[in-house]
């Protein structure tokens, strides 16, 4: 079933777009965000990546596709304009542009491929955005979707602020309007949409090398500490003292020789 969420509580992206989350984001590839759909991918494809961001993983399957139609939609223009530099960067075409993913600016049946990456988990009503991309798929097409399960996340060792860390984050996901479960909530999303040829599967994120724990744990202090998640933090009831613990705690789990992290993401692929 979808989220209990209504037009009277509308979802607020809860990260934000600061320095660090774009840093974050931007470390996404198709290859370790996308891997599930890159079997499927031909050059010549039509492509739409709804909810975007900073444009990496769109950029990637552009390649993956060109000559085809890439068009990747996100709700922020600022962000768009980080995907228009990842996108000249690496030389691919890319059409970019504002758009909401529950009213999709395309005709029914216009593209080959429709993919989002952890973009359900932050909206009101994932149902009707699978919805919108089973629609503007053509017949026989391939819809993709990955979702975080922040219920599966596992860290060695724990300290005390980031245990806190996480029930706070689940908590302030679900009061912005989102699910921050996603990844586990994901075929039933789907059957409610009316995709009846399901391919689940998943995959995880893992961070223990040294470099990988200072990287991970140091953008999301950077988070905690100086985004718009700290502010939904604040509303949530994290004071002055646990944004700090919570820092501390990624801070001394990144530089913990022990230091590990898993984070399983759930996939689909869904004829429509």
């Amino acid at each position: 079933m979808p989220n209990a969420r209504t037009a009277e509580q509308p979802a607020r992206y809860v990260h934000g777009y600061a320095p660090a989350v774009q840093r974050s984001h931007g470390w996404r590839t198709a290859e370790n965000s996308a891997a599930h759909l890159l079997a499927h991918l031909r050059p010549g494809q039509s492509l739409l990546d709804v909810g975007c961001g900073v444009g990496t993983i769109t950029a990637d399957l552009a390649a993956r596709v060109a000559p085809g139609r890439v068009v990747g939609v996100d709700v922020s223009e600022d962000v768009l304009a980080t995907a228009r530099a990842s996108a000249a960067e690496r030389g691919v075409h890319v059409d970019l542009r504002t758009a909401d993913a529950t009213a999709l600016p395309f005709a029914d049946g216009g593209f080959d491929v429709v993919h989002a990456h952890q973009v359900l988990q932050h909206v009101p009503d994932p149902v009707a955005v699978l919805r919108e991309m089973r629609r503007v798929a053509r017949p026989g097409g391939l819809v993709a979707v990955r979702e975080a399960d922040f219920a599966s996340v596992s860290f060695h060792p724990a300290p005390p602020g980031l245990r806190a860390w996480l029930d706070g984050y689940r908590a302030t996901a679900r009061a912005a309007g989102g699910e921050p479960d996603a990844g586990a909530r994901l075929l039933s999303w789907a059957r409610a949409a009316g995709f009846r040829d399901v391919v689940p599967s998943a995959s995880v994120w893992t961070f223990a090398t040294p470099e990988q724990r200072a990287w991970w744990g140091g953008t999301w202090a950077e988070r905690v500490e100086a985004s718009a998640l700290t502010e939904r933090l604040r509303e949530n009831g994290f004071d002055d003292e646990a944004l700090a613990r919570s820092a501390a705690g990624w801070r001394a789990w990144a530089a913990d020789e022990d230091g590990w992290m898993t984070m399983v993401h759930g996939e689909l692929l869904c004829r429509a």
